[in-house]
C-alpha cells in the first residue's frame, strides 16, 4: 500500500531512500518506531471512525426504507 502511494506521488526508490535517511537524521533510530506506531494508531482510528459513519448511514437508510414502505 505504501509503495502504491509513493508511486502515485511519483517517487522512485532513490527518493524514498533519501526521505528515509532524512527522517533517520532528524528523529534518530529510537524515535522512528515510536512515530510509526503513532501513525498506525491514527490510521486505525480513522478507519474505525469511517466504518462507524458508514454503518450509521446504512442503518438510517434501512430505517427510512422500512418507514416508507408502511
Amino acid at each position: 500500500m505504501v509503495s502504491s502511494i509513493f508511486a502515485i506521488m511519483g517517487l522512485g526508490s532513490q527518493e524514498m531512500i533519501l526521505i528515509f535517511l532524512a527522517l533517520l537524521l532528524l528523529f534518530g533510530a529510537k524515535k522512528i518506531p515510536e512515530l510509526a506506531r503513532g501513525l498506525g494508531k491514527g490510521i486505525r482510528e480513522f478507519k474505525d471512525a469511517t466504518k462507524d459513519v458508514r454503518e450509521n448511514i446504512e442503518d438510517s437508510l434501512k430505517e427510512t426504507d422500512t418507514h416508507s414502505t408502511k
